[in-house]
């Protein structure tokens, strides 16, 4: 029976989307309410909603009561966009058309170890999703946003900046975990990386006449290609999923640019010792399918810092599904094969 609703796990995606497009997590207030309300409220069949609302209740999505209503679960309410934590948009964004293409080449992807994208649509992931999807392109803004955000105050909770004088944030987005470490330590400096076109869409805090501008720096860039930043303290947050030729160039960068003892910290998620590995692993064969890339092992990690020459030292969890590699660059690559014994 396991195995069944395994191989049925496409129906139970495809639900919970449903549910999120038509915003019935948004129309059900704190009463349980019936299916006809609901569609009413939606603009759905009202028969057609039950049948959704009734699969989305075995999973814990909804709830339905003895007299045949629904009401609110702790999942459901996740689904609400003005929810503490809303996943409304990661919902939306990990059920994308594009996905539902990609799934069934999956052993293709496995076979070939690479992305299968290309050959999908013609052309690599993110020239496609700006190029040719834009509205799955906004939902992935979306859903980048509210994942960091939410991990913001997580990271800024853990990390103890006192005698770091100026912290860069490597690959940060918009900024959220810069902003968060701003706003807690009032003396600290801090620098923005990213792309051009994703640092013009920083966090407002952090540009020109935000409330944090006077102690940040925003620089456009390329972490692979060059990290022109001077820090105490580098923070590189969810991006060293790409290949791993990627990865070590990124790594390099940032001790090239470092003075030796400066503290690197690498924020991932794993692929073991994670009480998150469900969603982990799934979103390492994501990655996989569409841009070749991948998650971490706590080992693949800790060889990858080794080589650009950062000992590590503390491996903290963040929260349930984020660990946190505290290095410190010592000046000295090691080779893969020392990297890999250690």
């Amino acid at each position: 029976m396991r195995l069944r609703e395994i191989v049925f796990g496409a129906a139970r995606a495809a639900a919970v989307r449903a549910a999120a497009r038509l915003g019935v997590a948004d129309a059900l207030g704190e009463a349980p309410a019936t299916a006809e309300d609901l569609a009413t409220a939606v603009g759905a069949d009202a028969g057609a909603l039950r049948r959704l609302l009734r699969a989305l209740a075995c999973e814990g999505v909804f709830a339905e009561t003895a007299d045949g209503r629904f009401a609110h679960t702790e999942m459901s309410r996740l689904l609400r966009e003005d929810a503490p934590g809303s996943l409304h948009h990661i919902a939306l964004w990990c059920t994308e058309p594009w996905t539902w293409q990609a799934w069934p080449l999956l052993d293709q992807a496995v076979r070939s170890g690479g992305q299968v994208f290309t050959s999908l649509y013609g052309k690599e992931f993110f020239p496609y999703l700006h190029e040719d999807a834009p509205e799955s392109a906004r939902v992935f803004d979306r859903a980048m946003t509210a994942s960091s955000r939410q991990s913001a105050a997580d990271v800024a909770d853990l990390l103890d900046l006192g005698g770091v004088g100026h912290v860069a944030d490597i690959g940060g987005g918009q900024g959220h975990v810069l902003a968060a470490l701003l706003e807690k330590y009032p003396a600290l400096h801090g620098t923005l990386l990213d792309l051009p076109g994703v640092v013009a869409g920083a966090d407002p805090r952090l540009r020109p006449g935000g409330a944090l501008a006077d102690r940040a720096k925003l620089v456009p860039g390329d972490v692979r290609r060059d990290i022109p930043v001077a820090a105490d303290l580098y923070l590189i947050k969810n991006i060293l999923e790409w290949d791993d030729d990627s990865t070590r160039r990124t790594l390099r960068n940032v001790v090239a640019a470092a003075r030796p003892g400066a503290r690197v910290v690498v924020v991932e998620n794993l692929v073991d010792d994670s009480p998150s590995m469900r969603f982990t692993t799934a979103m390492d064969l994501l990655l996989l399918l569409n841009v070749g890339g991948r998650k971490h092992t706590t080992g693949s990690l800790l060889a990858r810092m080794a080589e650009a020459g950062l000992e590590v030292g503390e491996v903290q969890p963040v929260n349930a599904y984020l660990h946190a590699f505290h290095g410190t660059v010592t000046g000295r690559p090691v080779p893969a094969e020392e990297a890999a014994a250690g």
